[in-house]
């Protein structure tokens, strides 16, 4: 099985024009979902100028999600559990980890997914 790669399509010289000028004058970002507005939050705002602006620009864009990944101490933290215990559940295999380096790293996801097992036992 092969996953095609993403379509892009760049923006021609005189929409990247447009666009620059346009950022030049607010970073007020209103997005419509339906017709209906929606104004974005700081950090997403921040993000989405910072994408518009670099396709003003011409440069090539790639947007992609990433798992927020915590430190054992995070996700202990997080869970109300040793920072010990966690790191035991995760030799023992019943909380996923990924290493980088020699350093665990807990998604949240699957930190908060054992949460709610925990809660609905």
């Amino acid at each position: 099985m092969s996953a095609d790669a993403p379509k892009v399509t760049g923006l021609g010289a005189g929409e990247r024009a447009a666009l620059a000028k346009t950022l030049a004058g607010s970073r007020d970002v209103t997005v419509f979902v339906d017709g209906t507005a929606h104004r974005l939050a700081p950090g997403a705002r921040d993000a989405v100028v910072d994408l518009l602006a670099r396709l003003a620009r011409g440069e090539a864009v790639t947007v992609s999600s990433v798992a927020e990944l915590l430190t054992t101490s995070q996700a202990a933290k997080l869970a109300g559990i040793s920072h010990t215990f966690l790191r035991n559940m995760t030799d023992r295999g019943e909380i996923p980890v990924q290493y980088r380096g020699s350093h665990r790293r807990i998604r949240r996801d699957d930190i908060l997914a054992w949460l709610a097992a925990q809660q609905s036992a």
